[in-house]
């Protein structure tokens, strides 16, 4: 049941979704690291809330700004460790 919640979530997530989150976040994104981190949250969000989602945070790492990086890692770890109970129980 939670999973299939997020997946309908997932479907309908807009760039602007994203990109209000990270602002709100002090993450500020210019257009291509925003729809790479869009197609991440997309087409892989199976592994990054239940998987081992290092080989998608190295891309990332590659790809956008250290100090966006360095924010989106602490909020991953932050929303995992958070919410890991619900997502696992």
């Amino acid at each position: 049941m939670k999973e299939k919640l997020i997946s309908e979530y997932i479907s309908k997530i807009t760039m602007e979704d994203i990109n209000n989150f990270a602002l709100k976040n002090g993450i500020n994104l210019n257009d291509k690291e925003l729809e790479i981190i869009y197609n991440h949250v997309k087409n892989n969000w199976r592994t990054i809330i239940y998987g081992n989602p290092r080989e998608i945070l190295d891309d990332l790492k590659e790809k956008i700004n250290n100090i966006s990086y360095q924010k989106i890692e602490s909020l991953y770890v932050y929303f995992k460790n958070r919410y890991s109970n619900f997502l696992y129980h």
